[in-house]
């Protein structure tokens, strides 16, 4: 037990997200923001002040902060996926940073196990270990490639000749920002790389899964819809017939030019990850 009133503490690790309905950070009502007083009488979150009970940072902070006893806490992720999209292979490197810990004498890998024992079937974390704050911004200005696997629905359906129409390489799009992300983002035509890895069968003709890696900044189901145009090419627009993303997921997160990330560095010495 040790007395750190001022200190800041960082743990760093990769999590895979195995649902669909799990948003990386707190997901505050719109609305009330969580307010304890304005929650009480908003009709959106009635009265929860959030729009899903949980998320992979209080999954993983609720074990990690219980055992440092401390309940301020701050999630960095190197980028995000959309709740509804998983998060599989290797994981999402993130640092927890979290401020005044009461308590120091933890065993990261038990608490390891206690997250996943917890969470089974919802959240996976591994390779937990001490950080310090220079990791944060590492994961925050870092620029990763991604590989996607995406379910599609073929309208009308479609055969493996029609995907052979998809180029080999690289292809820049022009992505006009998407409807449902205007309101975050500047409205302008952003350039980015797709490539196309494979494509199989999964209830031909209609249903297909294929895998891809983009540029980071990279809107993925508009690549595949076109959004009626505001993505060109667009798978739609390259096999010639309407396709609609049903499921994606992360595969893996890549290195800026979409090679394979750098394993994580060997853990840290206790203390060196507190300031």
């Amino acid at each position: 037990m040790s007395e750190l009133p001022s200190a800041k503490l960082f743990i760093e690790g990769r999590y895979k997200k195995l649902t669909r309905d799990l948003p990386q950070t707190i997901f505050y009502c719109p609305d009330c923001k969580g307010h304890p007083r304005r929650r009480r009488k908003c009709e959106r979150c009635e009265g929860f002040g959030k729009l899903t009970r949980d998320s992979v940072q209080e999954l993983i902070c609720y074990v990690l902060g219980g055992a440092l006893k401390t309940r301020k806490n701050k999630f960095h992720g190197a980028g995000r996926e959309d709740l509804d999209v998983r998060m599989l292979g290797s994981g999402r490197p993130f640092v927890v940073e979290f401020k005044n810990p009461k308590c120091l004498d933890v065993d990261l890998a038990e608490l390891e196990a206690e997250i996943n024992r917890r969470n089974e079937g919802r959240l996976e974390v591994q390779n937990l270990h001490w950080s310090d704050k220079s990791r944060v911004v590492v994961l925050k200005e870092s620029k990763h490639a991604k590989e996607y696997g995406a379910l599609l629905e073929i309208e009308g359906g479609a055969s493996a000749e029609d995907f052979d129409k998809l180029p080999a390489g690289r292809v820049t799009l022009a992505q006009q920002t998407p409807q449902r992300v205007a309101h975050r983002r500047a409205d302008k035509v952003r350039e980015r790389w797709v490539e196309f890895v494979g494509v199989e069968a999964v209830d031909e003709p209609h249903l297909w899964r294929l895998s891809m890696r983009t540029e980071h900044g990279t809107y993925v189901k508009e690549a595949i819809t076109g959004e009626g145009g505001s993505t060109e090419p667009s798978v739609s627009s390259l096999i010639g017939k309407p396709a609609r993303c049903v499921e994606l997921d992360v595969l893996e997160i890549l290195d800026e030019g979409g090679e394979q990330l750098e394993r994580p560095r060997a853990p840290m010495t206790f203390g060196d990850g507190i300031f």
